[in-house]
């Protein structure tokens, strides 16, 4: 390999394993309703596959990264993403709700290795300087899978059932699989990392306060997005071809703001960079709320939600690697807890309060977590 090759093919894996790794755990969200149809269950009860899964995520994304840090980094990305082809092929014939269920638990155990060690593995083939926009560019996979992903589950569920998408999903993870199999080089390790690398975390101020930006940010944005679908049904009537182009929508947004923050890093650094995409959130769920039932204002807003839902991760991520290089695995491995933390918080609340009926007032508390956010941001700033 030539030494941008080297660096290049990594880049592309990581990033495309990322995007299955999103489609892995957000797939639910894109078909709700025909896959609470197809269970026979309520979509509460379906809305809970992506919160167990995040409960799941949240506890064994740090655990894992301790238990892991012995085992080289393409064995474990390799394995992550088998664990993601098998447990959605298994879904796709599981029989029930229950079967369902304990399939997504036991995959997204095995799925809450990729995105941190993702991380924290290009940071390690990239030099210094790099670090932050590579960072950035692998979690394009998260825009991605919701650009493109999401809007193929919700066609592909819509016309053939959820089997169908559930096992599109699964085809999805056996490229990356293949191509990291052959990219990434033997015997690659990150720094060792022990219980007291975490305990030595969480007596850090800046660390603490970064993973609360994390949490807000996502309990904001996915209050919302999770139950997309059923909103956009019962507020304005959506079909579900609407519905499939506002998926792509707050997907294409969310690229494009991954895109631009990658730019804009450069010039502005990452605190004020991150200012910028939790500031987007504010104003997606501002125009979402007030607009409610008025399809230009929802999507509108949800433009916004998803230029702020890729980019700020992305920023969080390299502000945490910036903040404790050494700890780096650690760090990112406990920022994913704090997405899937955000994730669990948000889709449990908007559950809650879509079960009470009380739609329109989804969108004002994901406000409310999205001014938490930008509160916290603005003490955060690099000295």
């Amino acid at each position: 390999m030539t030494p941008s090759t080297s660096q290049t093919l990594p880049r592309y894996g990581l990033m495309l394993g990322n995007f299955a790794t999103g489609l892995c755990i957000l797939a639910p969200a894109g078909m709700l309703t025909v896959l609470a149809d197809g269970l026979n269950v309520g979509i509460r009860e379906t809305g809970l596959l992506v919160t167990y899964g995040a409960v799941i995520l949240c506890i064994g994304s740090p655990i894992v990264a301790w238990l892991t840090t012995r085992i080289d980094r393409r064995t474990l990305l390799v394995g992550s993403l088998a664990f993601m082809v098998i447990g959605q092929a298994g879904s796709a014939f599981a029989p029930n709700y229950a079967t369902v269920l304990a399939l997504r638990l036991a995959m997204v155990a095995g799925a809450a290795v990729f995105t941190p060690q993702a991380a924290s593995t290009i940071a390690l083939l990239v030099d210094e300087k790099d670090r932050s926009r590579s960072i950035a560019f692998v979690f394009l996979g998260w825009s991605l899978a919701v650009a493109g992903g999401l809007p193929l589950v919700a066609f592909v569920s819509g016309y053939i059932g959820w089997r169908g998408a559930f096992v599109a999903a699964s085809l999805t993870a056996l490229i990356p699989l293949i191509l990291l199999t052959f990219a990434l080089p033997r015997a690659l390790y990150g720094p060792p990392l022990s219980l007291r690398s975490f305990s030595v975390l969480a007596r850090n101020r800046k660390i603490l306060l970064l993973l609360s930006i994390t949490i807000l940010s996502l309990s904001a944005q996915l209050i919302v997005f999770v139950y997309l679908a059923p909103l956009l049904q019962t507020l304005s009537g959506a079909s579900h071809e609407v519905i499939g182009l506002m998926f792509a929508l707050f997907g294409v947004a969310g690229f494009i703001g991954n895109v631009v923050a990658t730019r804009l890093v450069g010039e502005l650094g990452t605190w004020a960079t991150a200012g910028v995409f939790i500031g987007c959130t504010f104003v997606g769920l501002l125009s979402w709320s007030l607009g409610a039932g008025y399809l230009p204002a929802m999507g509108a807003g949800l433009g916004f939600i998803g230029l702020g839902f890729a980019a700020t991760n992305s920023m969080q991520q390299a502000r945490l690697v910036q903040a404790a290089p050494e700890l780096s695995s650690a760090s990112v491995a406990l920022n994913t807890s704090g997405v899937y933390v955000g994730q669990a918080i948000g889709s449990g609340v908007g559950g809650i309060l879509f079960g009470l009926g009380w739609l329109h007032g989804i969108g004002f508390v994901g406000l409310a977590f999205a001014a938490a956010g930008l509160g916290v941001w603005s003490v955060t700033r690099d000295r």
